[in-house]
């Protein structure tokens, strides 16, 4: 059983920043893939970015180059910052694991509960 605690949300005004951290604990993640997905209200969640175990990354088109995911597997942490943000990038973020590398959120076995980003205008 993994447990995952997000934090670092907030209101931000356009073009800020803000950095996300995702906390596990029940069991190391060294060799799983963590991504951050996003919810809007009324809306299906998508995949943002993902981390794998030996550094690659994949990266939505919607945030590639104002994003960057980073990983810290001795303190079973992830970020995720979020530089030039756009009202558009207002939703909950929610940070996932599994074993599989993948950007669908079929794929992935435990989630957080969430934390709201609001980018205002």
């Amino acid at each position: 059983q993994v447990q995952l605690v997000e934090s670092g949300g907030g209101l931000v005004q356009a073009g800020g920043s803000l950095r996300l951290s995702c906390v596990a604990s029940g069991r190391t993640f060294g060799y799983d893939a963590v991504a951050w997905f996003r919810q809007a209200p009324g809306k299906e969640r998508d995949f943002v970015a993902v981390s794998w175990s030996d550094g690659d990354t994949i990266y939505a088109d919607s945030v590639r180059g104002r994003f960057t995911i980073s990983r810290d597997n001795g303190k079973q942490t992830v970020y995720l910052q979020m530089n030039s943000l756009k009202p558009e990038d207002t939703a909950a973020y929610y940070c996932a694991t599994g074993r599989i590398f993948a950007v669908q959120a079929a794929d992935y076995d435990y989630w957080g509960q969430g934390t709201q980003v609001t980018v205002s205008s």
